[in-house]
Parts: structure tokens; C-alpha cells; sequence
């Protein structure tokens, strides 16, 4: 795993430590899974920020340090995977999201003679948010667990070829 490029962009362990808002948290945050960069931390890091980056709310890198936080997820990791749903990406992976939802709903798509509008929004809404959230729902925990798994498989890869290439030496 290239560590080295990870690690120059991570925000040291102990600048995080130090800081004074994070003192409340005592010595769980001296935890090493929150800082270290090993297979389960980072596998887990992915899962958790992939996961929340689903969750159609706020501060979504809170949440993805709270959760991070309770299973000893790689913290900074976490964080920085929620910023896959920014202000470019977020409607079209919530749209596709809203899709999904209808699909596994088994819901009709909406009329083809819709009209974008500020009225017709706030109309439709009650209709919307059901098949919105179970898509939410259900893409999330699938591209936690496709996280999860490729980034520990990737890891374990990496891993295997560097002993390969150790005993060719």
C-alpha cells in the first residue's frame, strides 16, 4: 500500500491529540486503528466513509468520525471519503440513489411530464422521500461492504506481490 503518500497528506496523530476541543475524548483517541495505516483500519475507514457518504444530511464528516471513532476506523480516512458526495457529485449520485430506491420499492418512475419547479417539488415530495432514503439506504451499505472488501483484497494483493518479488531476489 503506498503509505508514504498517505501519510504526507494526513494531518499528524499528535496535532490531533493535542488539540484542546478533543480533549473530552480522553485516551480512546491515543487508540492506534483511529491513526495507523494496516489492512483492517483502512478497510474499515473505507466501509465507514463510503457508507455515510450516502447519508443525505449535514455533516456527514462528523458522523463518518463518530463512527469511525466507535469501530477504531482510520479517522482521517473516514473523513476524507465522505467528500465523494460534494456540491458537483451529490445530484446526480442522489438521483441515481432515488432510482435505486424506486427500483427496490418496485415503485412506477415518475411521469415523464414532470416539470422542474420550486411547485411541483414541494408537491411531489411526500411521494419522493420514501424511494430517496431505501435508495440511500441500500446503495450505501452496498458500496460500504464493495469498499470494505476491494480495500482489504487490494491490500492483501499488494501485500502478496511484494513477497513475490522478495523471493525472486
Amino acid at each position: 500500500m503506498p503509505k508514504k503518500l498517505i501519510q504526507k497528506y494526513l494531518p499528524k496523530p499528535e496535532t490531533i491529540k493535542n488539540h484542546k476541543n478533543l480533549q473530552f475524548l480522553g485516551d480512546r483517541l491515543h487508540d492506534p486503528n483511529l491513526w495507523h495505516l494496516n489492512r483492517r483500519s483502512v478497510s474499515m475507514a473505507a466501509a465507514v466513509g463510503l457508507f455515510v457518504a450516502w447519508i443525505p444530511t449535514p455533516g456527514q464528516m462528523a458522523i463518518a468520525a463518530a463512527v469511525a471513532f466507535y469501530l477504531r476506523a482510520n479517522l482521517p480516512i473516514s473523513v476524507a471519503l465522505v467528500w465523494i458526495t460534494n456540491p458537483l457529485t451529490m445530484p446526480p449520485m442522489f438521483y441515481f440513489a432515488y432510482l435505486a430506491g424506486l427500483w427496490f420499492l418496485n415503485e412506477p418512475s415518475p411521469s415523464e411530464d414532470f416539470e422542474f419547479s420550486i411547485d411541483s417539488i414541494m408537491t411531489g415530495i411526500g411521494n419522493t422521500w420514501e424511494p430517496f432514503l431505501v435508495g440511500c439506504l441500500v446503495v450505501g451499505i452496498m458500496c460500504s461492504t464493495a469498499g470494505y472488501f476491494g480495500v482489504n483484497e487490494f491490500w492483501r494483493y499488494h501485500v502478496m506481490k511484494k513477497w513475490t518479488e522478495r523471493k525472486q531476489r
